[in-house]
C-alpha cells in the first residue's frame, strides 16, 4: 500500500467549501489525505455537516461513489480508496456451469471467476476483486476480496427432500447452489412443489445458503403459475412502495390547465397512435402531411419527465425495475398503471402532454431539418395495425374515420421512401416472424401462432427509428449526457465460426474484420430460395452481439446508423426517459454543464437498465419455454412437420412448422449408428449408414418426452428415411 500523506484530518476539515455537502473529487482528495478508512461520523465531523438532512446527503454521495467504484465500503462499515486497496468494484453475472463474471464499474473488460469463487457468490452480488492472473482463454481472471452488497434477498424454486434433508433448487439457471431448508423452516410445502424462499444465511466457501419458506406458488404442472415462477426466479419487483402511492395521488387522473401553459398546441393536429390490438400504454402518437416535394412529420411522445421528477419515489422505482416486462398474460409495468395507462397514456380524446419531434423530409426521404418541443396534444384516434393496414391494401374498412385517411396515406408513402434508404445505408433485414401464446382465462395454453409482419407495423417502425435518430443527434450536437442504444459489431470468433459454415455452403462471405451490415443482406438475398433460408437466418442473427445501453456514441451495427439513443417509449423504458430528460434541459434554456447528471452517472444508469433488460428477455423466455412444454404434454405421441434449426454432436434442434415450438432429436434415438458431428457444414452423418442430417432438412417428428423441470421437449423421428445420404466412397474420406 502506497505511503500515506502526513496531511491530518483538520487540515482537510479546514479547507474552504463552499458547498454543504462536499463533491466527489474534495471527498477523494480528503480520504487520499486521511490516509486510512473513514467511517461516515468521521467524516461528518471532519467536514462539519450537521443534521440528518446532511447525513442524509452525504451517505447518498458516499453510496453513488461506491457504485461508481472510486471507494470501497468494507464490512466494518468504512469507507475506503479503491486505489489504494488496489481493487477492482462491480456486479456479479453467474453462468448456469457455476463460474461468472464481474462486470466492473470501471468499464473495461469483464473479469472471469471460476466455480471456486462463485462459491461465496449469487448472481447480481456486488464485489470487490484483485486480478489473480488470466483464464485458459486469456481474459483476466479474479479473486474474491469481499462481497460488497448482498442483492437477492428472495429465491423461487422447487422444494425437494433428500435423506430428510429440505432443499431448494432454484428456478434461475444461473443459481448454482442449493439451498437449504433448516427443520421448520418449510412451513406447508410439499416436495415436487414450487416455493419462494428467504435468504436466511448466505453462501461462503464452506457452506450451501440456507432460507425458509415464504410462499408455496403450486405445483409445477398447475396452470397459470409460469409467470409467477419467473417473476420470483428474477427477482422482479411487483410491489409499489408506499411513497410511489403516495406521490402518484398526488398526480390526479387529468392533465392540469397550468401544465399545459407554456407548451405547443397541437390538439388540432390529427395525430393517432397505432398499435397492437391488446395494447394499453400508447407511448407514441404520429402525423404526417405533405410539404412541397417532401413531408413534414410529427411524432409525438408521452412527456413522462414532467411528472417523473430525478431522484423522486417514482424515479428511484422506475430505476429498480428499469423496463416493463411482458408476459403472455399480464404485463409487470416500469409505472404505476395510474401513469402508465392513465395519465402518460396517449389516449383518444384527451389532452396529454407530450414531448414531440417535428421533422422536414425531403423526397430523397433525408431529415433536412429536426427540432424538439414540449407540447400539448389530443390523439384524434386510437388505430391498430390490422386497421391500417387494410386502409393500406385497399380492402373496404369503416373503421378508420374517414378524414384520417390521406394522413395515413402520406405516411406509408414516406415510409416507402424510408425505407428504400434503409436498404440503401445496408441495415440488416432479418424480418423474422413472432410467436404469440393464446391463454385461456385459468392460464392454459389454447394456441400457439406465428405472427407476420405488415407495412403498418414497418411504417411506424421506420417513423420511430427517424425519431431516435434525431434525439441521438441532440444529444451528440449539444454535448449532453444521454443514453445511446449502442449495437456493436459481431465478435470476430462468433462470426467466424458462422462464416467457416456458410463457406462450406458455397456462400461468399466476408472476413470478419471487414464484414458491414450490408454483407448480412447480401447473404439473406443468396439463401432466400433455400430450404434452409430460415435456419441461415437464425444462424445469422445468434452471431450478432446483444444491444446496450451507453453514454459513449458507438453507433448501431444492426441499423447501419452512425448515432442512435431510445427517445419515443418512456412509458414502459428507462434510458428513453433518462435521454427525454436530456433534450427538456436544452429546450428548457439550459446547458449542458449545468444538466444533473455526468458521464460517470449515465454510464453506471446504462449498465443497470442493459442488465434489466436482459433480466426481463431471459424471465419471459422461461415463461415461454414453460408455457410451450404444457401445451405440447398434451400432444405426446402426436406427429408434426418440422425444420432442422441446430446440429450439434448430441442431436439435432426441430422447430415446427405448425407453432413454431423447438425441441430436440437426441442422437442416441437415431438409426443403429455411430453419427459424426461436422463442426464446419453443422451436419450429423452416420458412418455407416451415411445419414445425413442438415440445417434446414425437413423431418416428421413424433412428440417423445416432456420435461416441465427442464423446459426441455424431446421428439423422435418418425422414420430415418427423411435424411439424406452421402456416398460411401466420402464417407470413407
Amino acid at each position: 500500500m502506497p505511503k500515506a500523506r502526513k496531511t491530518s484530518p483538520k487540515k482537510a476539515k479546514a479547507k474552504p467549501y463552499k458547498h454543504p455537502i462536499p463533491d466527489r473529487n474534495a471527498l477523494l482528495e480528503y480520504l487520499r489525505d486521511v490516509g486510512q478508512p473513514r467511517r461516515v461520523n468521521a467524516i461528518l465531523t471532519d467536514f462539519s455537516i450537521e443534521g440528518a438532512k446532511g447525513r442524509t446527503q452525504l451517505l447518498e454521495k458516499l453510496s453513488a461513489m461506491v457504485r461508481a467504484g472510486q471507494i470501497i465500503q468494507n464490512r466494518g462499515g468504512e469507507y475506503c480508496l479503491s486505489e489504494k486497496l488496489d481493487l477492482i468494484s462491480g456486479t456479479v453475472s453467474a453462468h448456469k456451469d457455476g463460474f461468472g463474471f464481474v462486470i466492473t464499474d470501471q468499464g473495461g473488460d469483464d473479469v472471469y471467476l471460476s466455480a471456486r469463487e462463485m462459491r461465496s457468490l449469487f448472481d447480481g452480488d456486488r464485489v470487490a476483486i484483485k486480478i489473480s492472473g488470466v483464464d485458459r482463454r486469456g481474459r483476466p481472471a479474479g479473486k474474491l476480496v469481499e462481497v460488497l452488497e448482498r442483492r437477492t434477498e428472495e429465491v423461487a424454486g422447487q422444494f425437494i427432500r433428500e435423506r430428510g434433508i429440505g432443499l431448494v433448487i432454484p428456478d434461475n439457471p444461473k443459481i448454482a447452489h442449493r439451498i437449504l431448508i433448516p427443520k421448520g423452516e418449510s412451513g406447508n410445502a410439499r416436495p415436487g412443489q414450487i416455493v419462494v424462499v428467504r435468504i436466511l444465511d448466505y453462501p461462503n466457501k464452506f457452506e450451501q445458503p440456507t432460507a425458509t419458506v415464504i410462499e408455496v406458488i403450486g405445483d409445477p404442472h398447475q396452470k397459470g403459475i409460469a409467470t409467477d415462477i419467473a417473476i420470483h426466479a428474477h427477482d422482479i419487483p411487483t410491489d409499489w412502495p408506499k411513497p410511489v402511492d403516495q406521490q402518484v395521488r398526488k398526480l390526479g387522473r387529468s392533465v392540469p390547465a397550468a401544465a399545459k401553459q407554456n407548451r405547443i398546441d397541437l390538439r388540432d393536429f390529427d395525430l393517432v397512435t397505432i398499435d397492437g390490438a391488446d395494447a394499453r400504454d400508447f407511448d407514441d402518437a404520429v402525423y404526417c402531411q405533405k410539404s412541397g416535394k417532401g413531408w413534414r412529420l410529427w411524432v409525438a411522445i408521452a412527456d413522462v419527465a414532467h411528472y417523473v421528477e430525478i431522484d423522486s419515489a417514482l424515479d428511484k422505482e422506475a430505476i429498480r425495475r428499469g423496463t416493463s416486462v411482458y408476459f403472455p398474460d399480464r404485463v409487470v409495468p416500469m409505472l404505476p398503471e395510474e401513469l402508465s395507462n392513465g395519465l402518460c397514456s396517449l389516449k383518444p380524446k384527451v389532452d396529454r402532454l407530450c414531448l414531440v419531434c417535428e421533422m422536414r423530409i425531403g423526397a430523397d426521404g433525408k431529415v433536412s431539418r429536426s427540432r424538439f418541443v414540449e407540447g400539448v396534444m389530443c390523439s384524434s384516434e386510437r388505430l391498430t395495425y390490422s386497421q391500417v393496414d387494410k386502409l393500406l391494401t385497399g380492402e373496404k374498412d369503416h373503421s378508420i374515420p374517414a378524414h384520417l385517411h390521406s394522413a395515413i396515406h402520406e405516411l406509408h408513402s414516406l415510409y416507402k421512401v424510408f425505407a428504400v434508404n434503409r436498404q440503401k445505408r445496408g441495415a440488416i433485414e432479418l424480418d423474422i416472424p413472432q410467436t404469440k401464446i393464446r391463454l385461456d382465462e385459468q392460464g392454459a395454453v389454447v394456441d400457439i401462432v406465428a405472427e407476420s409482419r405488415n407495412d403498418a407495423h414497418r411504417l411506424i417502425e421506420e417513423c420511430m427509428i427517424a425519431a431516435n435518430v434525431q434525439a441521438a443527434k441532440f444529444l451528440r450536437r449539444h454535448k449532453i449526457a444521454g443514453l445511446y442504444r449502442v449495437h456493436a459489431k459481431p465478435d470476430p470468433d462468433s462470426f467466424d465460426e458462422l462464416r467457416q459454415y456458410l463457406l462450406s455452403l458455397g456462400l461468399k462471405v466476408p472476413h470478419p474484420d471487414h464484414v458491414q451490415p450490408r454483407d448480412f443482406n447480401r447473404l439473406i438475398e443468396q439463401v432466400k430460395d433455400r430450404p434452409d433460408s430460415a435456419a441461415i437466418s437464425m444462424s445469422m442473427l445468434r452471431s450478432l452481439k446483444h444491444a446496450e445501453y451507453t453514454p459513449k456514441n458507438e453507433g448501431h451495427f444492426g441499423l447501419a446508423l452512425d448515432a442512435y439513443a431510445h427517445f419515443t417509449s418512456p412509458i414502459r423504458r428507462y434510458p428513453d426517459l433518462l435521454v427525454h430528460r436530456a433534450i427538456r434541459h436544452i429546450v428548457g434554456g439550459g446547458k449542458a454543464a449545468g444538466y444533473g447528471y455526468d458521464a460517470d452517472h449515465m454510464g453506471r444508469l446504462g449498465a443497470v437498465c442493459s442488465a434489466h433488460e436482459r433480466r426481463a428477455e431471459e424471465a419471459t423466455r422461461e415463461v415461454e419455454a414453460l408455457l410451450k412444454c404444457q401445451f405440447m404434454e398434451e400432444k405426446m405421441g402426436q406427429q408434426f412437420d418440422g425444420v432442422i434449426t441446430g446440429v450439434t454432436n448430441f442431436g439435432v434442434f426441430v422447430q415446427l412448422k405448425e407453432n413454431a415450438v423447438d425441441g430436440l432429436v437426441h442422437v442416441s434415438s437415431l438409426t443403429n449408428d455411430y453419427y459424426v458431428f461436422d463442426a464446419v457444414t453443422r451436419t450429423l452423418v452416420g458412418e455407416r449408414s451415411g445419414n445425413v442430417y442438415a440445417m434446414g432438412d425437413e423431418l416428421q417428428i413424433v412428440v417423445h418426452q416432456v420435461d416441465l423441470e427442464t423446459r426441455r421437449i424431446d421428439f423422435r423421428l418418425v422414420s430415418d428415411r427423411q435424411s439424406r445420404r452421402v456416398p460411401t466412397r466420402r464417407r470413407r474420406r
